[in-house]
């Protein structure tokens, strides 16, 4: 991959690298119509502070080497409670199980489609069943372009 790779692909990595380190419940929604600052979010559950860690450090290294970017800024990186990886047009977060389910950011964003994760080639994904009932859901239809507005 070159580091003209567009946001999605980016997404993608990242989520395909934190797979590699048995990330769970991983999904990627689409932002761009919702949020002028980036167009996708990365979500992933890493089971303790070391998992954590080890996910964060994994997506770094996959976009730094294969896409030839850096984060923007690195934030959670103290507790990996709730780690964030900024990349403008991609953010990562990695939760811990607690506060994945307490913010629920993937269903706070309920209007952000999710982005299919087979064409990355993740076998065996692992997903709770709050989070499977979410993908699920029938996709929701694109918000109308107001004319004028």
């Amino acid at each position: 991959m070159t580091a003209g790779q567009d946001s999605r692909e980016r997404a993608l990595l990242a989520a395909r690298a934190a797979s590699e380190k048995k990330a769970e419940d991983i999904v990627v929604q689409e932002m761009r119509r919702l949020l002028p600052i980036t167009d996708y979010f990365v979500i992933a559950t890493g089971a303790n502070r070391r998992q954590v860690d080890a996910i964060i450090e994994a997506i770094e290294d996959a976009l730094r080497v294969e896409a030839g970017v850096k984060p923007q800024g690195r934030e959670g990186l103290d507790d990996l409670t709730w780690a964030l990886l900024d990349y403008g047009d991609v953010v990562v977060h990695v939760f811990q199980p607690e506060l994945r389910e307490f913010y629920r950011l993937e269903s706070l964003w309920s209007d952000a489609p999710f982005v299919g994760l087979s064409e990355t080639g993740i076998a065996d994904l692992c997903y709770s069943e709050r989070i499977e009932k979410l993908l699920s859901r029938p996709a929701m239809p694109a918000a109308p372009v107001r004319e004028g507005a």
